[in-house]
């Protein structure tokens, strides 16, 4: 068995090899729920992307990996991104060695595939030399042994808006499948103008990682939806990742009772952290997060670019997509739904 280190690329069909990836994954200290193998398959089956899950090897023992997708459309470019539809990505690697032998290797593929830039979506910057998108942030905390401590940690505004919640007797479920979530989370995108992923995107998701992602849904007490989240979950870690909510959840504290109950119930799992997720600075979610406690982190976007000058700003803050969702938000609920997959596909 040769010593040299040797870059491979993942098959979906490979069963072992899927076992030894995410083997690694699980120990990797640099890896996230979003580098499981997992997401190769479902990206490739709900929006047709084309994937190189890379993976360094010596001796027959994975030392580092790289899931990267091609995302090419005339709207919004062609990238290599690590990884598309994710928050963190890059290289997760046991040694410099394997990180700088799977990032030449990425850079080679984007470079073959005549892409305008390649995309790494790192938590802790690695290149000083390459742009960056600085618009992104994650909140992270720590999730307390006792309920209590919990809720007290809370900042005083906040937890009153979780207590309003309890008064108004909500309830908390866990959904054996996405159809009342992507009802909410449709609703809710469709409003703020942007398209919204494919139901079938979600019913993948749970498909593939089965109880490592979960849907909980607050209803009234008499049952009818008002506030629904799908998270993962990834050692002791949970991520509450696609939301939505109707808008009567708002006077209901259905919101703020969601997220509260997904804590609660995390710390009765014994769990360790709360992973708030990404929120671009100076936004509502931003401030929500930091409202309930959470201290912001930036997350460092590096790209090496090839055919274009500056960074891409393929989010709602660019302002020459106002007018694409004022015209969003007046669109029929039903036009959007349908029409939202062929766009949302490209924007990763």
């Amino acid at each position: 068995m040769s010593d040299m280190l040797q870059i491979k690329r993942l098959s979906a069909e490979d069963a072992q090899a899927v076992a030894a990836w995410d083997a690694f994954v699980m120990a990797c200290p640099q890896a996230t729920f979003f580098h499981r193998a997992g997401w190769q398959k479902v990206i490739a089956e709900v929006f047709g992307h084309r994937c190189f899950f890379l993976y360094a090897e010596r001796a027959g023992r994975i030392q580092g990996v790289l899931p990267l997708a091609q995302v090419k459309s005339l709207l919004f470019g062609h990238a290599l991104v690590g990884l598309p539809f994710t928050v963190y990505g890059g290289v997760a690697a046991e040694n410099e060695e394997a990180a700088e032998a799977l990032e030449t290797q990425a850079q080679q593929i984007a470079k073959e595939l005549g892409a305008d830039h390649l995309e790494l979506r790192h938590v802790q910057p690695r290149h000083d030399d390459w742009p960056r998108q600085d618009i992104y942030v994650t909140f992270r905390k720590e999730i307390l042994p006792e309920e209590e401590a919990n809720m007290l940690a809370i900042p005083r505004k906040q937890r009153a808006m979780v207590r309003k919640g309890i008064k108004n007797g909500l309830v908390s479920h866990i959904d054996a499948d996405a159809s009342r979530f992507f009802a909410l989370y449709a609703d809710n995108v469709h409003r703020h103008g942007t398209p919204a992923m494919p139901k079938r995107y979600f019913e993948a998701l749970m498909r593939e990682f089965g109880p490592d992602c979960e849907v909980l849904t607050v209803t009234d007490d008499q049952g009818t939806p008002l506030s629904s989240v799908l998270s993962f979950y990834f050692r002791d870690e949970v991520l509450p990742y696609y939301a939505g909510d109707a808008e009567a959840a708002r006077d209901l504290a259905a919101n703020d009772f969601k997220y509260w109950e997904l804590m609660r119930r995390a710390c009765a799992r014994g769990l360790k952290v709360f992973d708030y997720g990404r929120s671009k600075q100076g936004t509502g979610p931003y401030a929500f997060k930091k409202n309930w406690g959470f201290e912001p982190t930036p997350l460092n976007y590096e790209y090496c670019l090839y055919k274009r000058d500056t960074v891409p700003q393929n989010n709602p803050s660019n302002a020459k997509y106002q007018l694409m969702i004022k015209t969003w938000r007046r669109m029929p609920l039903a036009w959007a739904n349908w029409l939202g997959p062929f766009i949302v596909r490209s924007l990763g």
